[in-house]
């Protein structure tokens, strides 16, 4: 019966995708295995993957073999070189000899079996492996280097090519005798990119209302698709547009690539550092008019909604006329691209904030049921406690196993003098064997304690958003509108509206705080009145507004009803941290 072969082909490098080595690797591989009589029954390639950067965890197609070769589905893996299973001298080696001990017999068509019946099997193995990482290392130095260099000889050494430039070929070759690519100025994307900083540092136009001006005016990207904001704003952050090449840390002055002046770009960054203060401080913008502006999206098109006002006449009993101003929040995009967006051009102000306004009481009201006290002596304690006492644990695991190698030390010297009971190699075996015990057990250690750190940050920084949300929960109530305002845009993320006031409300606390919120309310409540019966009827919450309301909790996932008139309908959400 013939041995069945899977094989695994691996470049690591952009040149050696574009030059496609894998075809060789097949080759070689399938000739070999003819020559021994094996079938090939399935082919593994890996594209543009590193041996050195990236552990056997992330290789898809290394994991796809580790669990056929457990399903016992073939019986040689054959590669062309053992190199392309990998690069990690503290990784690879290990997982070689992890085949093997499956029963899998490794190949490769250049340098023969990979056997582990000897000592010296392991050490040539790990050697080999120790020379790969050392390879794989200085060929990243040498390369960065070069790469650097030539930045400083004012060259292009590749990448993206940012926005107002283009690449032209000029007759440059380089050491394999190619022809290489430089960069020059494209005009016709410069004026944009010119437009762009004149808009914005002299007429005050941020980043979206650059991207809006942009769509209207079809002034279009290399796509042909609009401009994004982030786009705008990587823009405006790119020094190279002052007339410099930049790799990594090193930049190289090139007047002939300047398509904005250095003191224009300065003004810009200034004003882009003073933005986002005024934005960390004050994250959207406030209104006296209307307690939600700024966090409103169209749930349909996704595009932040605007504070928009019209006036009415309305006729009194008596005849005279009053002019009434109403206000909306209003989807711009809805407004500009009809057909485009398929929700309601507009939302009226005092039902939408009434609407959030009575889910926010209903959801402060649940945290106020709650024992801040207890909640906080609770938070994240089992956890707490159950990686103090794994840390402990494994402290004691490395002692343990130091202690060994000290012993272990001890008995070289006997083996050196001839008075050990243990020869050469056994004693080369055991101290491989601990010093692989110790290195784990050292890594186990870590990963514990930066996982106990971790908890300890995670536990500080609940605290302290719990302070917030029972404050806000306890003033609420009494606050005024501007009080309540600012409370609401902490407290929410973002609220999205569809047609017939479909409503999601997004919270900035995290769904993991409110489940704690959720369990002590609950304890509270049927510590007050005894056993809870989950099975009554949906809690009812008074509404200012003219819509009924039926809330669905992420949480719970059980309707709450906020009664009567109208009905409108509301999910609340939870941000991922």
């Amino acid at each position: 019966m013939k041995k069945r072969v899977y094989t695994l082909y691996r470049v690591s490098t952009l040149g050696q995708v574009e030059k496609d080595d894998i075809p060789m690797q097949k080759e070689a591989c399938r000739a070999f295995a003819k020559a021994h009589g094996w079938e090939i029954v399935k082919e593994f390639s890996e594209k543009g993957v590193s041996g050195f950067k990236k552990s056997a965890k992330e290789r898809d197609q290394l994991q796809k073999i580790q669990q056929a070769a457990m399903a016992r589905e073939f019986d040689v893996l054959l590669v062309f070189m053992f190199d392309r299973l990998g690069r990690r001298d503290d990784e690879t080696p290990f997982v070689v000899e992890w085949f093997v001990k499956q029963g899998i017999e490794v190949w490769s068509t250049q340098e023969g079996q990979q056997r582990f019946e000897t000592h010296v099997d392991k050490l040539m193995n790990y050697i080999r492996y120790w020379q790969a990482s050392g390879e794989s290392i200085k060929t990243s130095i040498r390369t960065r280097t070069r790469m650097e260099q030539l930045t400083e000889e004012g060259l292009y050494t590749g990448g993206v090519v940012a926005y107002g430039y283009r690449l032209v070929k000029r007759g440059r070759i380089n050491k394999r005798n190619h022809e290489v690519y430089d960069v020059e100025i494209d005009e016709k994307e410069a004026e944009v990119v010119r437009l762009i900083f004149q808009k914005y540092v002299y007429e005050g136009y941020g980043a979206k209302r650059l991207c809006n001006y942009l769509c209207e005016h079809n002034i279009m990207g290399r796509n042909g698709q609009n401009i994004p904001n982030v786009s705008i704003v990587r823009m405006i952050k790119n020094k190279s547009y002052t007339g410099y090449l930049i790799n990594g840390k090193v930049e190289t002055a090139c007047p002939e690539l300047r398509i904005i002046e250095p003191e224009l770009f300065e003004r810009a960054q200034e004003l882009r550092q003073a933005r986002k203060r005024e934005k960390g401080a004050n994250p959207v913008s406030f209104s006296s008019q209307a307690l939600l502006c700024g966090i409103v999206f169209c749930a349909h098109c996704g595009n932040r909604m605007s504070l928009t006002s019209s006036t009415r006449k309305r006729i009194r009993a008596d005849g005279s006329v009053v002019r009434e101003k109403r206000f909306r929040y209003s989807c711009n995009y809805n407004v500009r691209h009809p057909g485009q967006c398929d929700g309601q051009s507009g939302y009226g102000v005092t039902k939408l904030d009434d609407i959030v306004e009575s889910v926010v009481r209903m959801k402060f009201a649940e945290i106020r049921e709650c024992s801040r006290k207890k909640l906080l002596e609770e938070m994240h304690s089992k956890e707490r406690e159950r990686i103090k006492q794994e840390v402990r644990r494994l402290e004691k695991e490395l002692e343990i196993k130091r202690q060994e190698q000290e012993v272990l030390k001890d008995e070289t010297i006997r083996v050196i003098r001839g008075t050990s009971t243990l020869d050469r190699e056994m004693l080369s075996e055991l101290l491989a064997e601990n010093k692989a015990a110790v290195a784990q057990a050292h890594e186990a250690l870590q990963a514990a304690k930066a996982e106990q750190q971790s908890l300890e940050l995670a536990s500080e920084k609940m605290r302290r958003d719990c302070d917030d949300l029972f404050t806000w929960a306890n003033v609420y109530d009494s606050a005024d509108f501007a009080e309540r305002q600012a409370i609401l845009h902490q407290f929410i993320q973002e609220v999205r509206v569809g047609r017939d006031y479909e409503v999601e409300i997004v919270l900035k606390v995290s769904l993991e705080e409110f489940e704690e919120f959720k369990a002590h309310s609950m304890a509270n409540s049927a510590g007050k009145r005894g056993q809870m019966d989950l099975k009554q009827a949906p809690k009812t919450v008074d509404c200012d507004s003219n819509a009924g309301i039926v809330i669905v909790d992420e949480i719970a996932d059980d309707p709450l009803s906020i009664l009567p008139k109208n009905t409108a309908h509301a999910r609340i959400a939870y941000c991922e941290r």
